[in-house]
């Protein structure tokens, strides 16, 4: 009797072992860039297709479990950045600089709540340049920044980030980025 149930346990764990293997070799792990930049979760080549997962995109995703449908939202956006009124994209030396931030959105076909300009540094520290509450929904509308003082303290590439919070009250979703380079 006792050894009736180790060969069926051996069969068992050699059929889920083989499972487990052709399930592995089916599908394979792949990084995934964005802009240059890798993705934490990465995505996945399932018989000879790649998958990638849609909220890594840089857009807004909803997912409806009673359709199960997942809708995915890039609106257009166009960001420039001023300083004394001159449009500017690279600074001649670290120190302190006062600018605004002029967005342009357009396209945009899923409703939001907030939207939320900020500024990453090269050594990937972010400050909050500014968030606004959006009373009315609308397929395009402008955004300008309040004056905002920054100390751009070392030489490097700093990423001016927008994004959306959808209506439904999730988190913030970066939708487009903005860098500026500073020089030595």
């Amino acid at each position: 009797m006792k050894w009736r149930r180790v060969a069926l346990l051996v069969v068992a764990f050699s059929l889920m072992g083989g499972s487990l293997l052709f399930a592995d070799a089916a599908s394979t792990k792949v990084k995934l860039m964005l802009n240059g930049r890798e993705l934490e979760d990465g995505g996945y080549i399932i018989d000879g297709k790649t998958y990638v997962p849609v909220r890594n995109l840089e857009g807004l995703v909803e997912f409806n479990d009673s359709t199960k449908t997942v809708n995915y939202y890039k609106p257009n956006v166009h960001m420039f950045l001023f300083a004394d009124d001159n449009v500017f994209g690279d600074v001649k030396k670290t120190g302190k600089l006062k600018f605004n931030v002029f967005s342009q959105i357009d396209n945009l076909r899923t409703s939001i709540s907030a939207v939320r300009v900020s500024i990453t540094a090269p050594d990937g520290t972010s400050k909050e340049i500014q968030t606004d509450d959006i009373k009315e929904q609308r397929d395009n509308f402008w955004f300008r920044t309040k004056d905002y003082t920054y100390d751009f303290k070392t030489p490097g590439r700093y990423i001016v980030g927008f994004y959306m919070q959808p209506s439904n009250g999730s988190d913030f979703v970066l939708v487009a980025e903005k860098s500026i380079n500073v020089l030595k």
